[in-house]
């Protein structure tokens, strides 16, 4: 198989992958319909996928509605991430148990071996996992949790030719079109009686299970197509976000009024990081329970929004909700860049949609940079 061409799947193969992905031993965890909203969870066939539903998303708002036609992966993103597959909500670190002789001994659980295929996964999410990488792996610590099941990894991405309301992943370059990082891409193609997805394979892996499926080489009015709904996607976006000289903006604002304006606005809720694809903040808490016989030591996803995040001997260091927006947007898109030499947003606009009184991060750039008064380097707080 040609490592650069470009393939056709038909709509009638599709589940002909699924079963080779499940043939070679992986879980399929894939976006399905679940409490009116598109959720990402364990599926077996393409009937479990939210066939023929799209989305609605503006600032504080997501609704599902029927389409015109039956497409598989019609929508943009829903309120959940893949990260909670890989860096699970609650995590059990280790747990000890009391003997009779009265110490302890140490239970630690085993590293899982499950293989996991991700399906649907959008260009922004792959640029998600590529920070989520480099937080866990990459750094001098490694999170062997993580590594263990993103080495078994199988990535199915799909090509976005639908952007929600919120979305402006085309602002961050990380988007709508997938470059890299996946095993296999599909662009999904409806028009009159044809429904068919264009493939690209982007690993040695990828390229094995589609031997396995029935597949033909592309023409190229059907590539021309596909690349097409891409072109529109990208001009469809209603949100941007100018990144020039973002981090200096962000460090030089650090007493910019508007902070008191959104802190006034904002209900610290921490919707906004528990949607977040690439947010990775946690607490660790040890537990014992009544007897004493059993102490367990648990990770789980906390947020700087909550005001013990910060806590120190003394108290939080960010009481007020104006100082925790600002640590996150500042995070965010500023310091971030100096540990990670990335951004730690992808332009999925979750936070947008999830926010309760629909706080848009792109807006509050914009009132930022309309008062934008530049500082001397020396001058300037590069911590919030």
């Amino acid at each position: 198989m040609n490592a650069t061409t470009i393939w056709l799947l038909e709509r009638q193969d599709f589940d002909a992958l699924l079963e080779a992905l499940t043939a070679r031993g992986y879980t399929l965890i894939g976006p399905r319909v679940r409490d009116g909203a598109i959720v990402y969870d364990r599926i077996q066939s393409s009937t479990d996928l939210p066939v023929g539903w799209t989305d609605k998303q503006e600032g504080g708002t997501y609704r599902l509605h029927r389409r015109d036609d039956p497409a598989l992966f019609g929508y943009a993103v829903g309120p959940q991430s893949w990260k909670q597959w890989l860096f699970p909500p609650t995590l059990r670190l280790w747990r000890a148990v009391r003997t009779e002789a009265g110490d302890f001994t140490v239970e630690t659980p085993p590293l899982p071996d499950t293989a996991y295929a991700f399906i649907g996964v959008r260009a922004c999410e792959l640029a998600a996992l590529a920070v989520q990488d480099r937080v866990f792996l990459e750094g001098p610590y490694v999170d062997p949790y993580y590594r263990a099941l993103r080495e078994r990894l199988f990535l199915l991405a799909v090509n976005c030719t639908q952007p929600g309301g919120t979305c402006f992943c085309a602002s961050m370059q990380t988007g709508p079109c997938v470059t890299s990082g996946f095993d296999l891409a599909l662009t999904e193609v409806l028009e009159a009686d044809q429904h068919y997805f264009i493939v690209t394979a982007g690993s040695e892996t990828g390229r094995a299970v589609l031997a396995d499926v029935p597949h033909r080489e592309a023409r190229p009015d059907e590539v021309a197509a596909a690349n097409a709904r891409l072109q529109a996607a990208a001009t469809q976006m209603k949100r941007h976000l100018d990144c020039n000289g973002l981090k200096d903006l962000l460090y030089d604002c650090y007493e910019h009024p508007r902070w008191d304006e959104v802190a006034r606005r904002c209900l610290s809720c921490a919707n906004c990081t528990m949607v977040c694809p690439t947010c990775f903040c946690h607490t660790v808490e040890d537990v014992t329970d009544l007897t004493g016989q059993t102490a367990e030591r648990i990770r789980q996803w906390d947020s700087c929004f909550s005001v013990a995040f910060s806590y120190l001997h003394g108290g939080s260091v960010r009481q007020s909700t104006r100082a925790r927006y600002r640590q996150w947007l500042t995070h965010k898109l500023a310091t971030w860049i100096d540990q990670f030499g990335v951004t730690g947003c992808v332009g999925c606009g979750r936070c947008i949609t999830w926010c309760p009184v629909g706080i848009d991060l792109t807006e509050e750039v914009a009132a930022l940079r309309s008062t934008y008064q530049p500082i001397h380097p020396d001058d300037r707080k590069t911590t919030a």
